[in-house]
């Protein structure tokens, strides 16, 4: 269960920190590269394709009451006035629909199954530690000019670790966030109004009550979330670039146990395990790495996301379903 409601943690964190979606007529590119470390790494980047090399390319259009992500091999379609998603697959000429309804039925099970699950571990894990989750939101103060828009620069970084312990007393995992805003994105707003209104229309009929139970039944959550909301600073305008750095904190003993490990050749694991096979050869290949590193943590995941390019021209083609494409059941 330690490692659910890290992983739940972890999830809710990223939520917090991630760009807001980029919704008159509106055209954006966007590039976003994930990079695993470790042996996690090499295996991406072999069987990954260009995307995992090269990161992903991906135009965001919206028109009226449809928008439309797309990618080199798929798309996606959001229209709020039929109130239906398309994912289209661009290899094979094929598309799938999925109506609100259907969407908002897989919300209300997940949340069912979010607290049951929850529900369940309460007995069989008391003697699990409660988990802490830690914001800490700044602006640096710092502006630069980014692919033709001024931006400034804010840090924002979360910290999941023991409650009642530090982070360099347990261990725990720290994601770091370096966002570069712009206030003045041609179609920024219109984009975000959009996902606001499909956000409403997803919210109709659904039990947000048992949403909020469900969510509710995490430690910790609660308190971080309002503490979220007191420490944020000003984060008004559109992340143009932002840096997304996911790191494991060993506590002493993690750190002696990796040690122990790699002197008789194991892979040492990191944070109940985290770091996995890979955490010896990150520290290794740590050496030579040119960014400073924080002693005692191993970064194991670092994804980098830069808007190309913002505009109000829109082919009107990019949101609807090609001539020619085939439904498919789903």
């Amino acid at each position: 269960m330690k490692r659910v409601r890290l992983g739940a943690a972890i999830a809710v964190s990223a939520l917090l920190v991630s760009a807001a979606g980029v919704s008159a007529d509106v055209r954006v590119q966007q590039k976003t590269q994930v990079k695993f470390e470790g042996m996690l790494g090499r295996m991406m980047n072999l069987f990954g394709g260009k995307g995992a090399k090269e990161g992903v390319v991906q135009t965001v259009v919206v028109q009226g009451d449809r928008k439309a992500t797309l990618s080199d091999d798929a798309a996606e379609i959001v229209d709020l006035a039929e109130e239906k998603v398309y994912q289209l697959n661009l290899k094979n000429k094929s598309y799938t629909v999925k109506t609100f309804a259907e969407i908002r039925r897989e919300m209300e099970e997940a949340a069912r199954k979010a607290e049951e699950d929850a529900r369940k571990s309460e007995g069989r894990d008391k003697d699990q530690p409660e988990m802490q989750v830690d914001f800490d939101v700044k602006d640096t103060g710092q502006r630069k000019a980014i692919n033709g828009f001024d931006c400034r620069e804010v840090v924002t970084t979360i910290t999941v670790h023991e409650k009642g312990k530090s982070l360099e007393q347990a261990g725990g995992i720290v994601m770091t966030a370096n966002s570069w805003l712009a206030s003045k994105v041609p179609g920024a707003r219109e984009i975000v109004d959009f996902d606001l209104r499909y956000a409403k229309k997803l919210a109709q009929g659904v039990d947000t009550q048992q949403l909020m139970q469900a969510f509710a039944m995490y430690p910790g959550m609660k308190e971080a979330m309002e503490k979220f909301k007191r420490e944020q600073v000003n984060m008004d305008g559109t992340a143009v670039q932002t840096t997304l750095v996911l790191a494991a904190a060993a506590s002493p003993e993690q750190a002696q146990a990796q040690r122990e490990e790699g002197q008789r050749g194991g892979g040492g694991g990191l944070v109940g395990g985290l770091m996995g096979r890979f955490g010896k050869k990150k520290a290794d290949e740590n050496k030579d790495a040119k960014a400073p590193s924080t002693p005692g943590r191993t970064t194991f995941m670092t994804s980098h996301t830069e808007m190309l390019s913002a505009g109000t021209s829109v082919n009107p083609a990019d949101l609807q379903v090609p001539a020619g494409f085939k439904l498919k059941n789903q």
